[in-house]
């Protein structure tokens, strides 16, 4: 399994397949809702792809807010979600927060990926909120920067 962070078009639309194959056709979310202003390569977005056995099979954006980095769109397709994969998708996104000086991230996860997150050593900052039908909170890490 490798990591690559997304620098071409070509790249950039095997991400948008993933996502569309997770987030909209398995759990329902509007296309429109899933896709917005930050998903180009020039934008405010750092996006990166994880590879299984040199297949792309999951991805993750982060891009900085008021001074946090906010991890999003983080996904693997369904087959290949025992691996280990996230934690390699969550490392990778802290690293390009610790390259642009970020010390705090945060995202928006789904209720049932709490744990795993907590594992990582995010904490839960947040009650349970609805995101296009389906709950989430909010989690932050501290993190170190050089």
């Amino acid at each position: 399994m490798n990591i690559k962070r997304i620098k071409l078009e070509e790249d950039l639309s095997k991400a948008f397949q993933i996502r569309k194959k997770v987030f909209v056709e398995e759990q329902g979310v509007p296309l429109e809702d899933e896709f917005d202003e930050f998903d180009t390569l020039e934008g405010q977005c750092n996006h990166i792809l994880v590879y299984h056995e040199e297949n792309p099979v999951g991805t993750g954006r982060i891009r900085v807010v008021d001074g946090l980095g906010k991890l999003e769109r983080i996904c693997i397709l369904k087959p290949f979600r025992k691996f280990g994969l996230g934690k390699v998708i969550i490392k990778g996104l802290e690293a390009i927060a610790e390259e642009k000086g970020v010390s705090r991230v945060k995202l928006h996860g789904q209720t049932h990926a709490e744990g795993f997150y907590q594992k990582l050593g995010y904490r839960t900052s947040s009650d349970v909120f609805m995101e296009d039908g389906i709950p989430h909170i909010v989690m932050e890490k501290d993190i170190a920067t050089n």
